[in-house]
């Protein structure tokens, strides 16, 4: 287990917090959910039909930690709808569509959070990250002064002198396309509050370009430096700077020869990318040929933490989450 990993997860037990799973269909989440209570790592309900739940796990054993909820039979599912409806209706939705809805399990689980029934959710193990994030944000919304919900990757890579001891925070990986440079700008802004949060140390944020303080110059560069600028304005408490190439941006060495004068240059640990090619092909190349543990993408600018897991995560990337989502809502709250 990475340092970073059990770190959070050492967090997360303290926390002590309520996360819903409603992907009980799937093998991976009840071997994520018995990795998770034998560490403690929060209290767990899974979203399930009695003939989603495996023959070999025992639901009793840690009943006091775990519950099974079948939204088709919840003694609360009326309520749920009930809130559901109120939610919505002004956006069209009869009472008839919510009772429907709610048989959902992603919207089941949203609304778990919403009512106070649950502190976060995790799901995408079955799910498009364009489902999770729509019962998300048409049940939860954005967080309080919150203009754009974006998603990052805490990037664990193993035997690396570079960033936090080998930990970085990519974003925008998994959301967010092509920001213009306001939206880059809040992306920024955001992930420094989140690598903050989650790894405990200064961020230091670097806007990443093909160009490193104008060594080259076109419309993809300029909104970088136009970026950089309004999050500077936003934020002069931030360490932040750009537009700073990759290798600019961490080594040492390059970033004193590139960028003598930031102080950002060369120990970058949350790195921005320009577009949402540039962030998923990073992170994918980072995980495979470095061999990093990536986990997420997590997101940022919910009202409360609903997170998104790949498609072809493992169990273990499921226990990653749920802790991060746990730490997530201590922060939070």
């Amino acid at each position: 287990m990475s340092s970073f990993l059990s770190k959070t997860i050492d967090r997360a037990r303290a926390a002590d917090k309520h996360i819903v799973l409603p992907e009980g269909s799937d093998a991976r989440t009840w071997e994520a959910a018995k990795q998770a209570l034998d560490q403690k790592v929060a209290r767990l309900s899974i979203l399930a039909s009695p003939a989603d739940v495996p023959a070999d796990f025992d639901t009793a054993s840690d009943s006091e930690r775990l519950q099974v909820i079948d939204p088709a039979t919840a003694d609360f599912k009326d309520d749920l709808a009930a809130a559901l409806f109120e939610l919505r209706q002004a956006k069209g939705m009869t009472r008839e569509q919510a009772d429907e809805l709610i048989l959902d399990p992603l919207y089941f689980a949203v609304m778990m959070v919403k009512q106070g029934l649950a502190d976060g959710a995790v799901a995408g193990a079955v799910n498009s990250t364009s489902a999770v994030l729509r019962a998300a944000l048409q049940i939860l919304k954005t967080a309080p002064n919150t203009k754009l919900v974006s998603s990052y990757f805490i990037m664990d890579v193993h035997d690396c002198e570079y960033g936090a001891g080998g930990v970085f925070l990519f974003s925008d990986c998994g959301l967010v396309e092509n920001p213009d440079a306001e939206a880059l700008s809040e992306i920024a802004i955001a992930s420094a509050a989140s690598f903050e949060a989650l790894v405990g140390e200064q961020a230091q944020v670097a806007m990443l370009s093909y160009s490193t303080y104008g060594s080259a110059s076109s419309v993809l560069t300029e909104k970088v430096v136009e970026a950089t600028k309004i999050a500077q304005e936003k934020r002069p408490d931030i360490a932040l700077d750009g537009e700073l190439q990759l290798d600019a941006a961490i080594v040492e060495a390059i970033g004193k020869s590139k960028a003598p004068e930031s102080t950002v240059a060369g120990k970058a640990n949350v790195l921005i990318f320009p577009d949402l090619n540039s962030g998923n092909i990073a992170y994918k190349l980072t995980e495979r040929l470095a061999k990093a543990e990536a986990y997420g993408p997590i997101t940022q600018g919910i009202a409360a933490p609903v997170n998104d897991l790949s498609r072809g995560c493992s169990a273990e990337d499921i226990v990653g989450v749920i802790a991060i989502t746990a730490v997530q809502v201590a922060g939070i709250k």
